[in-house]
This record gives C-alpha cells, sequence and structure tokens, in this order.
C-alpha cells in the first residue's frame, strides 16, 4: 500500500512516471476558443492551480470545472481536459458525455475505469496514471500533466524543467519535511482549532489544496480567503482572540496586496492570534509544489498526531455508497 508519508517520501516519482509516459498531443492554442479543465476533488484541484499559473500567459479563456455540468459555451471550438484518477468519477464521466455532445476536443488523465474505457472507445488521447494511490496523493501526476499539456498548447516544452524540479526535491527531501515539521510544531498548542489559510491570487488555489489536505486527512475544518478581496469583507470578523490557526501565504508579486498582509497579520497579532507568515519570495512551478509538498506534510503531520485515521475518508465513502444506490452513476473515488 502506498502511505501519504511514502507518497511524499517519493514525490519526485510521480513527475518522473509523468515524463516517462507523456506524449505530445500536437494541438495549438489558436484552434481553441477557450480551455475547460474537469475533475473532482484530488483529481481537481490541479485544474485550479493550471488555470491560475496561466492567468497571465493565456490569450483565451480558461475555466477549470469541478461539477456535474460544463458550461454552455462547450462547442466543438472548445478543448476540455477531464482528469479522474479512478476514471468513474461521476461528475467527470457526465462532463465528458457532454464534451462528446459538444463536439469539443477531448484529452484524458486517468488510471482506468469507464473514463479509460470512454478515451478508447473513441479514439482520444489519454495519458496514464499509475494504481496504487489514493487520489489526494496523486497532485505530482495529474498537475504535472496539465501543466505539460497546456504549455505545450503554448509552444512550451516543459520537460526540462520538471526535471530541474526532480533535482531540486531529490536534494532538498530531507529540508522540505523538516518545514513541514516546523509549521505543525507551531501550531502544536492549538492543534484542534480551525486553520484559516489568507492567500494572495498566486497561491490561492495552492492555499485550496492545502486546505483540503488538512479536511480529509486529519479531519479539522479549514478554510481559504483570498486577498484583496477579503480586506473587503472578511476582514471585519477578525475581532478579538479566535479559536483559529492562521497561516498567511503569499507572494511578492504585488506590493500593495503585500502590505495588506503586513496590515493584517499585524492586526491579527495584537489580539494574540495564531498567526504564521508564508511569505514565498518566487512564484515558479518549482515553488508551487515546493509550498504544496511541505504542507502537505503538516496535513500528515496533524492527522497523525490526531489519530485521525489518515488513509481512511468514511464520510465521504458513506456519501458514494449512499448515491450509487439512488442512481445509476459510478460512485468511486476521483
Amino acid at each position: 500500500m502506498i502511505t501519504h508519508e511514502s507518497s511524499l517520501e517519493n514525490f519526485t516519482e510521480q513527475f518522473q512516471y509523468v515524463l516517462d509516459h507523456h506524449k505530445n498531443h500536437g494541438l495549438k492554442i489558436n484552434q481553441f476558443d477557450h480551455i475547460v479543465i474537469g475533475g473532482l476533488g484530488g483529481s481537481g484541484i490541479g485544474g485550479l492551480i493550471t488555470k491560475n499559473w496561466f492567468f497571465d500567459k493565456c490569450p483565451i479563456p480558461m475555466e477549470a470545472i469541478a461539477d456535474y455540468h460544463l458550461p454552455k459555451y462547450v462547442n466543438e471550438k472548445s478543448l476540455v481536459i477531464l482528469n479522474s484518477y479512478s476514471g468513474n468519477t461521476e461528475e467527470s464521466l457526465n462532463m465528458f458525455q457532454e464534451a462528446k455532445e459538444a463536439k469539443a476536443t477531448i484529452l484524458i488523465i486517468t488510471s482506468g475505469g469507464k473514463l479509460k474505457e470512454l478515451a478508447e472507445d473513441n479514439h482520444l488521447q489519454a495519458y496514464p496514471l499509475p494504481t496504487g494511490y489514493q487520489p489526494r496523493m496523486t497532485i505530482g501526476l495529474g498537475l504535472s500533466y496539465l501543466l505539460l499539456i497546456v504549455g505545450e498548447l503554448h509552444g512550451q516544452d516543459l520537460s526540462n524543467e520538471f526535471k530541474d524540479i526532480i533535482g531540486k526535491f531529490e536534494s532538498n527531501k530531507a529540508i522540505q519535511q523538516e518545514s513541514g515539521k516546523r509549521i505543525f510544531d507551531f501550531f502544536k498548542g492549538t492543534i484542534k482549532n480551525k486553520f484559516v489559510i489568507v492567500s494572495d491570487r498566486e497561491f490561492a488555489p495552492i492555499a485550496t489544496r492545502a486546505a483540503q489536505q488538512i479536511q480529509e486527512n486529519a479531519k479539522l475544518e479549514a478554510f481559504v480567503n483570498v486577498l484583496p478581496e477579503a480586506n473587503h469583507n472578511v476582514i471585519e470578523s477578525y475581532t478579538d482572540k479566535m479559536p483559529t490557526n492562521f497561516i498567511m501565504l503569499y507572494s511578492e508579486n504585488n506590493e500593495r496586496v503585500s502590505s495588506r498582509f503586513d496590515f493584517l497579520i499585524s492586526h491579527l497579532e495584537l489580539d494574540n492570534n495564531k498567526v504564521l507568515p508564508l511569505q514565498i519570495p518566487e512564484f515558479t512551478i518549482h515553488s508551487m509544489f515546493d509550498v504544496i509538498h511541505r504542507l502537505d506534510w503538516v496535513s500528515v503531520l496533524l492527522a497523525n498526531e490526531l489519530d485521525s485515521k489518515l488513509m481512511e475518508v468514511p464520510i465521504i465513502t458513506n456519501l458514494k455508497e449512499f448515491l450509487s444506490n439512488i442512481d445509476n452513476f459510478s460512485a468511486e473515488s476521483e
């Protein structure tokens, strides 16, 4: 069994797998009016991160969808990329049918299941995933594929960047794990509090990923607020000392946003709130994976400290069993 700890200790295996199995699709950005990336849970977060990375690089609209339905605008000029680890996620299967009906170009990322069968039956390009993981442990697989796929649309070959990332991860493995432990230790005295991760636009989907990992692994409440928007509303609820662990996750890309973080950190600390600033000096593909990796370790350490049965998700499992009894959708994990 691949555990969360072993998947983090051997994280570079996911990058190498993608480099070994990736094949060019031969598509160009000017063939499409828009791009839609569909996926749920551990298979869906990569779409949000990819959309955000190409925020200031992609000349056409790009959307990440975690739903049963695609936007109405999807048509024969759309590229739809579906990522489902099991290949049986019911929402992704429904998105596939809608994309096919709309005559969109479809690319598939999956380890098997019904989605792989549909890709084969319809002669679609499918990118393979190895089996044995839980979906939330596969961010290095799905996100890497998505960045390579969308990069190729823009005429970019990012494979050398991933080779460089592998080298950096291998040389900093102990440092990354220790960094996760230091973050965990900072909150150890307030471990049962809810977590609020405040981020800038650049790291917002990484913050969402961290919150999802805390929720699913440690079974703790976790929420995300994004600046500058949260300074126009949520900030008014930050009064007195709160039962909250705050993580401030942001880049140095926008001086005005950084100033907002300075104010917010000082404001919260005046009432002795637990606040950990994480200002990341660069916003790159490597730094995104690096932060993901470190905060994944935090969620694992939280889960183990709380004896939260890290490998089990009983409520999600019960929900899928419930849904499978009331309709004809397949209801396996994403």
